[in-house]
């Protein structure tokens, strides 16, 4: 508003003759030609959307039985709405939370993100938020860490650890550490497989084994032996741990909040799951700082742990850091994998030209892989985004509004939660042609005609994921050295994909590895 009134009053000072009556004249003029700009703007009210019920506004749709809105097809419901309403959706009436805006314009987006605040808000968490700041404050004291937090606090933790998180030479330090991780990954592979080559219908639970030890190697120097045969119990109970953590936050979220006034099933499922992520990955943790204090003239790569705390010298930071990198570091990347492995069983053409390629960059099939190997690996780095496009493992993201917003042509209030539906965007024709398709080609491409906006799979801007270089890293590697040793097939009724927790084919992932010559 002030920008607009202030251009106003410069473009009347061109035409009308400045004095003390004339000065105030123009201030008036401008205000109004300012108010008269915004009220060009529709109202927030006008904003289409499903429409609340009273008393219950549209909480109620996602009740069991009696809604229409199923948490595990957000993805269909999201499109069902775009298709219904436009690219803008409002859903009000939520009990216990503030509406949401869903968008469905990449120029929106784009125009919001450029636009961002020192501390920009993203959507909050109050199951997650009353964990951190109230239940186990003595735990996180003033280093909540940057999940389910903002302002002050996530700022302060962020510029402490996004020098070491976000540099990309960095992430390259620890190409041998997740390199090792995914060759016994390849070992274990070998050892699950039926006659027919085939893995078990619990592959993905393998997956996240993978992960939860390049993790480990990566952010601790820790070896947990996830894929060991006599692999410890503790391990497999964090994973359920994590799992059973991304269930029940839509759950707590979306529908009444009924354990904001007492300890319902799901939220003592919810603190339980907190509670073993907590002090597993505490003890990990206390276990690699004792080790780098006692260790302290090795020349061996440190972790991301001692990068922290050599850096800023508080154990607390380096801790929480750790305990952000596994609580969500661990179902996304092992999902994406899974998904691309898929995906590349699905269209073996795709996967050939992925193998050409290693074979090309990596003719050595044991030799250690290098910085240069990777940068090179363009076709499968291009088949990870188009997996990525087609089925991001986290179907929207967004920003809580800390002020009054135009979007779309609407007025937005500040507090309203807007939400950018990036599953159905980075699927539209208008962004993607031949959206459907799985064609890696189109980030081979440099004509201009993508919209870098369209396909957002880590986020973007202040608050894009810290662990996206890690992840990014993991991926490709553990797919090139699969490729490498193995041709991977799919023989069954092809999978829809659903949210349980992460975006995910529904249903037992039952993949040949079939070895190669």
């Amino acid at each position: 508003m002030a920008t607009l009134r202030q251009h106003a009053k410069e473009l009347l000072r061109r035409f009308v003759r400045i004095d003390a009556k004339n000065d105030r004249a123009i201030d008036t003029l401008a205000v109004d030609a300012g108010e008269q700009e915004t009220l060009r703007h529709r109202s927030y009210s006008a904003i289409p959307g499903p429409k609340p019920m009273p008393l219950l506004g549209n909480t109620w749709r996602f009740l069991p039985y009696l809604g229409n809105f199923d948490i595990q097809t957000i993805d269909k419901l999201s499109r069902k709405l775009h298709a219904q309403y436009g690219d803008i959706v409002k859903i009000e009436g939520l009990l216990g939370r503030p509406d949401m805006v869903f968008v469905y314009d990449a120029n929106e987006i784009e125009r919001i993100f450029r636009r961002e605040e020192k501390m920009p808000h993203r959507p909050s968490m109050p199951s997650l938020d009353y964990y951190k700041h109230v239940l186990r404050k003595d735990f996180f004291q003033d280093n909540p860490g940057v999940i389910a937090v903002h302002g002050e606090s996530w700022y302060n933790f962020r510029s402490k650890v996004q020098q070491v998180m976000l540099q990309p030479r960095t992430a390259r330090m620890y190409i041998s550490a997740i390199e090792e991780a995914s060759v016994a990954f390849l070992r274990r592979i070998a050892k699950i497989r039926n006659h027919k080559s085939e893995v078990p219908d619990d592959f993905l639970n393998e997956m996240h084994k993978w992960s939860l030890e390049s993790i480990a190697r990566v952010a601790l120097d820790v070896r947990l032996g996830c894929l060991d045969d006599n692999a410890d119990a503790e391990t497999q109970g964090l994973i359920d741990a994590l799992i059973t953590f991304f269930k029940n936050v839509p759950v707590l979220e979306l529908k009444i909040p009924f354990w904001k006034i007492f300890n319902t099933p799901t939220w003592k499922q919810y603190v339980n799951a907190l509670d073993t992520i907590v002090s597993t990955i505490s003890k990990y943790t206390a276990a690699a700082l004792s080790r780098a204090e006692n260790d302290v003239n090795s020349d061996k790569e440190l972790s991301l742990l001692e990068r922290v705390l050599a850096r800023e010298g508080d154990t607390k930071v380096a801790s929480i850091l750790a305990l952000d990198l596994f609580l969500v570091g661990v179902d996304t990347t092992s999902t994406s994998v899974a998904s691309v492995l898929y995906q590349l069983a699905l269209h073996p053409e795709k996967q050939a030209l992925a193998y050409e390629e290693i074979c090309n960059v990596l003719p050595q099939r044991d030799a250690p892989l290098e910085a240069t190997n990777i940068d090179n690996l363009k076709y499968l780095r291009a088949c990870i985004k188009e997996t990525l496009r087609m089925y991001p493992v986290v179907i929207g993201n967004g920003r809580s509004m800390t002020s009054d917003t135009i979007i779309s042509g609407y007025r937005v209030p500040k507090g309203v939660q807007v939400v950018f539906q990036h599953y159905v965007i980075s699927n539209m024709e208008k962004y993607f042609p031949r959206s459907c398709e799985f064609l890696p080609e189109r980030w081979l491409r440099d004509d201009g005609i993508r919209h870098a906006f369209a396909s957002l799979p880590f986020g973007y801007g202040r608050r894009m994921c810290l662990g996206r270089r890690f992840a990014e890293l993991e991926m490709i590697i553990v797919i090139s050295k699969i490729l490498q040793f193995y041709k991977v097939e799919y023989h069954h009724k092809r999978l829809e994909y659903y949210i349980n927790p992460m975006y995910t084919p529904k249903g037992p992932l039952k993949l040949r590895f079939i070895d190669r010559q």
